[in-house]
């Protein structure tokens, strides 16, 4: 998928937590017995992905959301033993993958997922199209909430509809749902909303208040919530994910969740997304949407996909110690070489959300950041108007990467 919005500097709010030292950051962490970091720049730069491909070899890509560790054994087992066994064919229509994913939500997030409610597609991209397109009539609008994933702009549009943008609230808490406003849209006649959860780029799981708000506007004004999930595994241990279809009887009736292994276990190329509903009616309309939107489901995403789901937690695991280490090596970092940048270190995902304005950078900061530092960011303003003067920094890298990525943009100043 392409790499993923106000040129204000972030509201002030308490203090940044520090690690014991850069050094104890940087060392490798540890998580049930399982190491997880990431690989040196020499055998990364071998990668042929996009994130490696896309710039010479003196940029630090830091942009698309790929991590830099290596692919977690179950996975790595799972698809060479299909490769010896030639098992390249087409995806069989019975298959583990709704057991396997409701074993993991059930082991995560005591959710009950009825694996007879969970179909497959290529990717989240495609079921977010197919799924508004089984729902939408053309025109119709449909909210997003920016600063947001850039692709759900042109995905609205792909699917016939028309894009009406809610920002996120930003304050001393943070971003959180504008639900004042949504509420607002819902009563004109808007009947769709393709919701974030956790919110990319921000990295915030939106709380089981806002969320349990949301549900019962949509269902007093009738509206269908289609909610991306995808960074779900990545929410940091104590902070709490809640799934949208668990929040009441109402969003289990009229939602649909999207999800993948793909981002928590670095399986984009894989191709293989879930469609999740709770409902009859939902599950109703994922049964009606094309028999190719299934059959574009890779095999080799589904293999990779049931491996992760049921052996992949403790590799998980050790990948949120180390990204934990870095969202706060990250902090430190600022704090000590560029303290005029706005950072919230994220709850969820290894994403980080830079507020540039106080550097006079301009509406674009990544382009400054790639001239000057040779550094590449994902650009703000590609999530929507309210990021202008942003820049989104993918920190799943080593911490000798990340420490030399801030010094980088440090000197560019």
């Amino acid at each position: 998928m392409p790499p993923e919005d106000t040129a204000h500097p972030a509201p002030a709010g308490p203090p940044r937590e520090r690690p014991a030292s850069l050094d104890a950051t940087a060392r490798k962490v540890h998580s049930e017995g399982m190491d997880v970091t990431a690989e040196p720049l020499s055998l990364l730069r071998e990668r042929t992905s996009m994130k490696w491909r896309s710039y010479p070899r003196d940029v630090l890509p830091l942009f698309i959301a790929e991590m830099d560790y290596p692919l977690a054994a179950p996975i790595a087992d799972a698809l060479i033993d299909a490769v010896h066994r030639n098992d390249t064919g087409y995806v069989a229509p019975g298959n583990d993958l709704g057991d396997a994913f409701a074993e993991f939500a059930g082991s995560r997030w005591g959710w009950r997922v009825d694996p007879e409610q969970v179909a497959s597609t290529t990717d989240v991209s495609v079921a977010i199209v197919e799924t508004l397109r089984g729902l939408i009539q053309p025109g119709d609008r449909v909210v997003i909430t920016p600063p947001v994933y850039p692709p759900f702009f042109d995905l609205v549009a792909e699917a016939g509809g028309r894009v009406e943008a809610v920002s996120l609230l930003h304050g001393q808490t943070g971003w959180t749902l504008d639900l004042g406003a949504l509420e607002r849209v819902f009563r004109a006649g808007t009947r769709f909303i393709l919701l974030c959860n956790p919110h990319n780029p921000i990295g915030h799981p939106h709380g089981i208040e806002d969320l349990t708000a949301l549900s019962e506007m949509a269902a007093r004004y009738g509206v269908t919530v289609v909610s991306d999930e995808v960074h779900a595994p990545l929410t940091q241990p104590g902070i709490g994910f809640t799934p949208y279809l668990t929040v009441s009887p109402e969003a289990a009736e009229h939602g649909i969740c999207l999800t993948s292994a793909s981002k928590a276990w670095n399986l984009a190329g894989l191709k293989c997304a879930l469609i999740v509903t709770a409902s009859e009616r939902m599950r109703e309309t994922v049964t009606a949407l094309p028999q190719e939107v299934a059959w574009r489901t890779s095999q080799f995403g589904l293999i990779a996909g049931i491996a992760a789901y049921r052996h992949g937690q403790p590799w998980l695991d050790g990948v949120l110690t180390a990204l934990d280490a870095n969202r706060h090596l990250l902090g430190a970092l600022l704090d000590a070489q560029m303290p005029g940048v706005g950072y919230s270190a994220p709850d969820a995902g290894f994403l980080a959300w830079l507020d540039f304005g106080t550097l006079g950078w301009g509406d674009d900061p990544s382009v400054v950041a790639l001239e000057r530092a040779k550094v590449a960011l994902s650009p703000g303003p590609m999530f929507g108007a309210p990021g202008a003067g942003f820049a989104r920094l993918n920190f799943a890298c080593s911490p000798e990467v990340l420490s030399e990525a801030v010094s980088r943009l440090a000197a560019a100043i």
